[in-house]
């Protein structure tokens, strides 16, 4: 169930529901373009797709006018989007189309999308933005110019018709692809005036629609991704994915992080069915070409290699939850957030509580296990990989290939999965052109292994965390202070982030900043938010939510503890230091009146909430649960409001929420990457588990449309709130404060 709350801001009104040596290539987003670009052959990489085989569309031929760099209009008037962010399930492609459509005021049944490769892109001195698709950035960070694409499209087209017309162009409207001489009632489509309109200026003043003028944007329009495809099979992914005289590999990297081989005997393996060669990659791995991945998953497991496990290799959980709690009393921290004074706080109070945390690393799982496909000859390189960043994809490309950017390209094949894994981290690329180079000229389609996949993650960061509590006399909390101890995702992986902030990782604060897009929505007299950096040698990735879901474990479950020692309903407790937060109060309010909160629950249900700031949203549950044998733990429903200022397709939001508390609670009850010796120990979804459809509870949508200048993301800030909420109601169902994730190892079940 959905309900839709639109709000003015701040108001709780109510209704219903170039050429470029690879030495200089810099991946990243430069000034935004939607003027005109044509003059460029895209045959190339019609043919690329071709090969593919799959339902992807290709760039469009030259013969068919583009009208900016956005929009295509074919003849027929069929409407072609250009999309650059990557579709993992989430509607990305179909809410992006939305806003062009909207702009563009075409006909929504004529509209589908292609790909611009990033190849293109790096001509055209990257007139398409940021290929990046992480951060719930697909929508809020490329609204404002892709609606200008389709408004200057749109602004284009009646131009040309007026043109036609020799008739003042405000004269004219376009309306469902028709454009309209308002005066006389001449008529005419897009499609017989595009070529016209693909000859014009792009006008250099492009206003937008103010959002009370949306037809289609905040509608609930089906996909446009290919949903029969995907349900039938039909739908090619980057592992189905064949060309003409392509072979497959596999590898296995050193099972140690920082490992390296010391030796291989592939004697066996070499005359083995179907085997074309053995290879090392780099100086960390070996891998098998052959016919069919099975075949080189059956050769790689008959190599016998040696490895060199290198300084990691006596590493353990233990020893790193040892550092670990060694940070929770260092001296020396970054400080992400502070007022007032709180060790005088803590010194003059009355009483003081204490609560110690950790959460485990994570992997991202993906369904389809990493894989990708590279072709390389001394003049190309071409690869054919499932990513979240096509820019970062191809600057492991050129790095790889040792080519000029120029002659290298990448294409975009539908993922299985992202989550994260597939974006700053292109390790599955490099690979793949590394062990095509060993094989000049043939296409190597390279899978992982599910074990390869669990072993050779980039993990969500490991964590602990210790907090105190001031109380006065009047059980007012007179200061707040909270240790974080733990891993930078920053430093393994954008160093040069972290040296411009003195040190200091700022993803680690996400949910707790002082202001913006992850601020913290509670206020107190005395408050200090640090972190005691601890790193490991295990690569530490950007998760789903990232460190948000533990912040928000932390925070919330403390809250209520708070409220208990301060003797005041948890909702309320909320309430009272959240009053420069109208928006948040909001989805809270709006979580509890959906749960019932003021009401008794039915005999044996117990009730929690929790609510959090992340990716410039504002979001809250409320769940339902009960409790049998004392560990076994039925969530009948949770309550979810979200509020990222503007929404663009609300079933897809919903179905975002309910896919966010899938990935939470199974976060919260069952997954957890734990190391032994150096190494990952859990190997496959047997120790790695998910929960299932069986234990999931029912959720209630409840979207909160606040407006304001800014828009919030929606794929992952509700992930946070999921588990505090259960956390909250456990307590409450149990008397037992739990603060170790996940539940399995107190032997909590999901049933």
């Amino acid at each position: 169930m959905t309900k839709t709350i639109k709000t003015a801001t701040n108001t709780a009104t109510i209704t219903a529901a170039t050429s470029t040596s690879r030495r200089h290539f810099i991946v990243g987003s430069s000034a935004i373009a939607t003027g005109l670009a044509i003059g460029f052959d895209f045959s190339f990489i019609s043919a690329a797709n071709a090969a593919m085989g799959t339902g992807t569309t290709a760039m469009t031929p030259l013969a068919t006018p583009e009208i900016g760099v956005w929009v295509v209009v074919k003849p027929n008037d069929d409407v072609v989007v250009r999309i650059v962010r990557s579709e993992m399930g989430q509607g990305t492609i179909t809410g992006l189309a939305q806003m062009v459509a909207e702009e563009l005021q075409c006909d929504w049944k004529k509209v589908s999308y292609e790909y611009p490769s990033p190849g293109e892109s790096l001509k055209r001195k990257q007139a398409w933005g940021s290929y990046s698709t992480g951060g719930s950035r697909g929508i809020r960070t490329s609204e404002q110019y892709v609606r200008k694409g389709g408004a200057a499209a749109r602004m284009m087209l009646i131009q040309a018709a007026a043109n036609q017309w020799n008739v003042p162009v405000s004269e004219c409207v376009a309306k469902d692809s028709v454009i309209t001489h308002t005066p006389s009632g001449r008529k005419t489509t897009f499609g017989k005036v595009s070529v016209a309109a693909s000859q014009l200026e792009t006008p250099k003043e492009i206003p937008l629609k103010d959002p009370k003028e949306w037809t289609l944007i905040g509608k609930s329009v089906n996909r446009i991704d290919g949903t029969a495809d995907k349900v039938t099979g039909k739908q090619v992914y980057a592992i189905d994915l064949k060309m003409p005289g392509m072979l497959v590999a596999t590898i296995k990297e050193s099972p140690v992080f920082g490992g390296k081989v010391k030796s291989f005997d592939a004697s066996k393996a070499s005359s083995m069915k179907g085997v074309k060669k053995v290879v090392q990659v780099g100086d960390s791995a070996v891998a098998v070409v052959a016919d069919t991945f099975w075949q080189a998953k059956t050769s790689l497991d008959a190599v016998n290699i040696v490895w060199d496990n290198g300084a990691n290799g006596d590493v353990s959980s233990a020893s790193i939850k040892k550092m670990l709690e060694e940070g929770l009393t260092a001296n020396e921290t970054f400080v992400g957030n502070s007022n007032g004074d709180v060790k005088e706080a803590i010194a003059k109070a009355s009483k003081t509580i204490e609560a110690t945390y950790f959460y485990p690393f994570l992997n991202h799982a993906t369904l389809e296990p990493q894989t990708a496909t590279a072709k390389w000859t001394a003049d190309s390189c071409e690869a054919w990989v499932p990513t979240q960043d096509g820019e970062a994809s191809l600057a492991a490309v050129i790095a790889a290939s040792g080519l000029p950017a120029e002659k290298c390209n990448v294409y975009k094949v539908n993922l299985g999965g992202g989550f994260g894994r597939r974006g700053a981290f292109q390790d599955y690329t490099t690979q793949a052109v590394n062990i095509a180079k060993q094989m000049p000229g043939t296409p190597i389609k390279l899978i992982w292994t599910r074990e390869e996949d669990m072993t050779q993650g980039r993990y969500h960061p490991v964590m602990m965390c210790k907090m105190t509590a001031a109380i006065d006399d009047k059980k007012n909390i007179t200061g707040l202070n909270m240790r974080l101890s733990g891993q930078s995702i920053l430093a393994a992986v954008r160093p040069a982030v972290v040296a411009a902030n003195k040190g200091k990782d700022p993803v680690v604060f996400q949910g707790l900043d002082a202001a913006g897009e992850h601020g913290i929505t509670y206020s107190f007299p005395n408050l200090m938010i640090d972190h005691a950096m601890r790193n490991t040698h295990v690569p530490p990735g950007f998760w789903r939510g990232v460190n948000v879901n533990q912040n928000a474990i932390f925070i919330e479950t403390f809250m209520d503890e708070m409220a208990e020692a301060a003797g005041v309903d948890a909702v309320e407790f909320r309430r009272k230091h959240m009053e420069k937060y109208p928006r948040a109060i909001a989805v809270l309010n709006a979580v509890a009146d959906g749960i019932g909160w003021t009401k008794p629950a039915k005999p044996g249900v117990f009730r929690g909430v929790a609510q959090m700031r992340s990716f410039g949203s504002y979001v809250a549950a409320a769940c339902e649960l009960s409790v049998t044998n004392g560990n076994e733990v039925k969530i009948h429903r949770i309550v979810a409001a979200t509020d990222p200022g503007y929404v663009v397709n609300p079933d897809q939001v919903a179905r975002q929420v309910s896919g966010s508390f899938v990935y939470g609670l199974s976060a919260l009850f069952e997954e957890e990457i734990t190391i032994e010796k150096g190494a990952v120990v859990q190997k496959n979804f047997d120790t790695f588990n998910s929960i299932r459809l069986s234990q999931m509870p029912k959720v209630e949508t409840i979207i909160i449309q606040g407006g304001g200048k800014d828009w919030g993301g929606v794929g992952e800030p509700t992930i946070a709130v999921a588990a505090p909420a259960v956390l909250n109601a456990i307590y409450r169902a149990t008397g037992k404060r739990l603060r170790t994730v996940p539940l399995k190892n107190s032997g909590i079940k999901l049933v």
